[in-house]
């Protein structure tokens, strides 16, 4: 399995960052987590096509992570897509996606698709198949999106366990999520400051021991953890890094 950091950036563009958005490639399948904003920048910067996409999962329903679902839209559209697309994410998705097509680009959810489009809402713990891929949501935050969740997401395929935080609390979900996992994606955002709905790594450390990841990588950090990567033991993603797991 490979997977590369398209974006590992903040909601404010922390150290020059794009938002989060991660590319998945196994023999069978690829499929983004997250598609934040600037994440079709993102793809065109390091060459990936849209087109390949089959499935983008989301965690939750802020800019950062899912406001680049209209522009991958519209993309499809002119680019003269005809291969089925599925998102998948948290309750509420069904509603929020064609608002957000319709804020950014008036009218643009009543266009008809030349490709078949698949929206799923995932049900916390509950495993689903979404095209070859086992997802299974974990809810680590209720307030964090209004009248949504925000999710960690563990996905299973091809024999391994990939599981991304998203924005969390800390929590025993997010425990569960990521336990043994072969990678363990994991917003940092900030060194040791507590703010409500995000990790920081001071916190992330002393619970590692529960989780016992094979593989973290950190992720989502602001400028104070960014100051500090010359400090930090911990692997840490930046754009366009690329890892086998």
């Amino acid at each position: 399995m490979r997977l590369q950091f398209l974006g590992s950036g903040d909601a404010f563009g922390s150290g020059g960052r794009f938002n989060m958005c991660m590319l998945v490639e196994s023999e069978s399948t690829r499929f983004l987590i997250e598609c934040g904003a600037s994440s079709l920048i993102a793809m065109k910067r390091f060459h990936v096509s849209p087109n390949s996409i089959d499935t983008i999962l989301i965690t939750h329903l802020h800019a950062d992570h899912f406001g680049g679902l209209p522009f991958f839209i519209l993309d499809a559209q002119f680019s003269k897509r005809r291969s089925p697309l599925t998102i998948a994410g948290p309750p509420g998705l069904r509603l929020r996606f064609p608002e957000a097509m319709d804020i950014f680009f008036p009218e643009s959810s009543k266009i008809t698709q030349k490709f078949d489009l698949r929206i799923l809402e995932l049900e916390p713990r509950v495993q689903t198949l979404v095209n070859g891929l086992a997802v299974t949501p974990y809810v680590v935050s209720v307030k964090h999106v209004a009248n949504s969740l925000s999710f960690a997401l563990r996905v299973e395929m091809d024999g391994r366990v990939l599981t991304y935080s998203g924005d969390a609390d800390w929590c025993a979900e997010l425990a569960e999520a990521a336990r043994e996992a072969d990678l363990f994606v994991c917003e940092a955002y900030f060194y040791e400051k507590e703010i409500k709905y995000h990790l920081n790594l001071k916190t992330l450390e002393k619970h590692l021991p529960e989780i016992q990841p094979k593989r973290l990588i950190l992720t989502h950090m602001s400028n104070d953890m960014l100051a500090r990567s010359n400090t930090i033991s911990y692997e840490a993603a930046e754009d366009g890094k690329v890892v086998d797991f």
